[in-house]
């Protein structure tokens, strides 16, 4: 009952039709196959005595701690067992807190309330949380931010400004 099945018959119908889409990679020439040497050689150079079995020594990193056990641990020490202990609910960015000086502060005013009154300046809209006490500010003005050194506010007061926290 062996019925020869015609390329046009593979094509319309079966799983064969959605494989040929997605192989887009080119064939290598047959002629040019290192199986084409080796034609004949009955074990194709794999040897007679240790032949070429499927996964002799198991699949992936099986065996690292039993059979492989000198690869893993000359190649990759520590790969097994635990280090340290435990942190349930890390938060990795608890001590993120960009600063920025008094001195910096002013060039983040808006263009028109340089001249003419007190500009209303939020450090965080700039990516910065603490406003640090180094220079002085050039004029008053009302400086919102998380966090203020003790410097920095005095500064800022004793120009005729104020210091806001935000949330």
């Amino acid at each position: 009952s062996s019925r020869v099945v015609s390329d046009s018959a593979r094509v319309s119908s079966g799983p064969w039709l959605s494989l040929s889409f997605w192989v887009s990679w080119e064939k290598m020439t047959t002629r040019l196959r290192r199986t084409r040497k080796r034609r004949g050689s009955i074990t194709m150079g794999y040897g007679r005595v240790g032949k070429h079995r499927k996964h002799p020594s198991g699949r992936g990193n099986a065996g690292g701690q039993h059979h492989q056990r000198i690869n893993f641990d000359k190649y990759h020490p520590g790969y097994f067992g635990k280090v340290g202990m435990r942190h349930w609910h890390i938060k990795k960015n608890s001590e993120f807190c960009p600063t920025v000086n008094v001195a910096k502060v002013m060039s983040f005013a808006p263009e028109e309330t340089k001249d003419n009154k007190v500009p209303v300046i939020d450090v965080t809209k700039k990516g910065y949380f603490k406003v640090l006490g180094r220079g002085l500010p050039a004029r008053p003005v009302i400086v919102k931010a998380r966090f203020f050194s003790k410097f920095a506010e005095k500064k800022i007061k004793a120009a005729g400004g104020a210091c806001v926290l935000t949330a």
